[in-house]
């Protein structure tokens, strides 16, 4: 059996089945672009119009995740500035 292998600014997702609440990804998957891997999540929205449609996140694959910032963000929020 041959391993897949993805071709360039081609990508693919999948139904989230692990999905357990309105904010997270109706769908998931990854795409290759530009030579560059990428974690894709969808959500399914409707506009004001009545319209459906796809709602897009890209995450690259090799970054790494570093929330010292974000973490920094919520502590000087959660302040009471007096």
């Amino acid at each position: 059996m041959s391993q897949y292998e993805q071709k360039n600014d081609t990508g693919a997702l999948f139904s989230n089945t692990d999905r357990t609440k309105e904010t997270q990804p109706n769908a998931k998957g990854s795409a290759l672009i530009g030579g560059v891997e990428y974690w894709v999540s969808a959500w399914t929205n409707t506009s004001s119009k009545g319209w459906k449609y796809q709602s897009l996140k890209f995450e690259r694959k090799d970054a790494k995740f570093d929330n010292t910032a974000e973490v920094q963000s919520q502590a000087m929020s959660d302040e009471i500035p007096f």
